[in-house]
């Protein structure tokens, strides 16, 4: 039987408590190590991961990802898409795309 444990953060010291049905959860996915960050700090990380910090304000900022201009060859209609096409390979509209992908 899996009982409750108290880990020590990595990160701030604090003690959490990574409890018995996280550990089961941990187990079915098949993670070995336990978490080295309490939640509060697994938090912060993730969200440290997702944008880079703004120094103005203090918040977080995704980055905007560059759009090219495209047209679609499937239908012909004007598009923008997240890389630079190169013009050997077609290029779908999100409609079409998701259409021909079915």
């Amino acid at each position: 039987m899996v009982e409750d444990k108290v880990l020590v953060c990595k990160d701030c010291g604090a003690e959490f408590v990574f409890s018995a049905s996280e550990q089961e959860f941990f187990a079915e996915k098949g993670f070995t190590n336990e978490p080295g960050r309490c939640p509060q700090c697994r938090a912060a990380k993730k969200q440290q991961n997702r944008g880079q910090r703004d120094s103005y304000n203090g918040s977080y900022q995704r980055e905007e990802r560059q759009m090219y201009p495209a047209v679609c060859a499937s239908c012909g209609k004007q598009t923008t898409v997240p890389f630079q096409p190169s013009g050997d390979k077609p290029v779908y509209c999100r409609d079409c795309f998701s259409a021909r992908n079915r």
